[in-house]
C-alpha cells in the first residue's frame, strides 16, 4: 500500500524481520540486533533519491566515471526508543550526524511532552530522517517534525517500524510535506494508544527493561 505521504517498505527480508520483532519471546538481544538490520533495509528505502555527483576514479585498469553523494544527512532519533534505529541508518551512511529529540507521552493525555533537545548545526540543507519505532498517536513525530522545522529543517523523513491509522492521518495532517516509511501498517490504537497488534514497548525490549 502506498500513497504519497506513505511507504510500506515490502520486502521479504523486511517481513522476516518484523516477525521477529513482534514475536513475544524474542530476547533483547536478538531484538535489537534484528531492529539493526530492518533499519538499513527501510533507510536504503528513505534514502532512494539522495543527489549524487558525478566523479571521475581510477580502478586498477583505467578511469572511469563514479557517484559520490551529495549534501549531507542527519539522523534524529525520537529518545529512547528511537536510538534502536540509529545504528541501520549508519551502516548505509557512516558519515551521517546524528541529534537527540527528548519526548515521553503523558499517560493521561497520550501527548508528547520534550524533555531533551540536541541537533547538529545546518540541518536547514541536510536530508533530515526522523526515527522511531512506533508511529501510535503521532503526537511524538509532529511534535519532533515541528522542533525541527523551527530550527530551519526543509527536506524531513519519517521512519518507523510499525503505523497506526491515527498515526498517519495525525501526522500527514500537521506535515502534509513529511514523507512516512514504515514496515507495516497495523489495525489500530487500543484504548491505552499501543498499536494492535504491534510489537509492545519497542524501548523496554530495546534495553531488556520490560521485565
Amino acid at each position: 500500500m502506498d500513497t504519497p505521504r506513505l511507504t510500506i517498505v515490502d520486502h521479504p527480508i523486511v517481513r522476516r524481520d518484523l516477525t521477529v520483532l513482534r514475536r513475544l519471546g524474542t530476547p533483547h538481544g536478538t531484538f535489537r540486533a534484528t531492529l539493526s538490520s530492518i533499519s538499513m533495509h527501510l533507510a536504503y528505502e528513505c534514502l532512494r533519491d539522495l543527489p549524487v555527483s558525478e566523479v571521475t576514479i581510477e580502478t586498477p585498469l583505467e578511469q572511469t566515471l563514479g557517484h559520490e553523494l551529495r549534501g549531507s544527512v542527519v539522523v534524529i532519533p525520537i529518545l529512547r526508543a528511537g536510538l534502536g534505529l540509529v545504528d541501520g541508518v549508519l551502516r548505509l551512511i557512516p558519515d551521517a550526524r546524528v541529534g537527540h529529540l527528548g519526548m515521553y507521552r503523558d499517560e493521561e493525555s497520550f501527548e508528547p511532552v520534550s524533555y531533551y533537545e540536541r541537533t547538529p548545526r545546518f540541518i536547514d540543507s541536510a536530508r533530515v530522517l526522523v526515527v522511531d519505532p512506533m508511529l501510535a498517536t503521532g503526537g511524538s513525530a509532529e511534535g519532533a517534525i515541528s522542533i525541527l522545522k523551527e530550527r530551519g529543517a526543509k527536506d524531513i523523513q519519517f521512519m518507523c517500524l510499525v503505523a497506526a491509522p491515527e498515526g498517519v492521518l495525525r501526522l500527514n495532517k500537521a506535515h502534509p510535506d513529511v514523507p512516512i516509511f514504515t514496515a507495516a501498517l497495523d489495525r489500530e490504537l487500543d484504548e491505552n494508544a499501543y498499536i494492535r497488534p504491534g510489537l509492545g514497548d519497542a524501548g523496554d525490549r530495546i534495553f531488556g527493561t520490560q521485565d
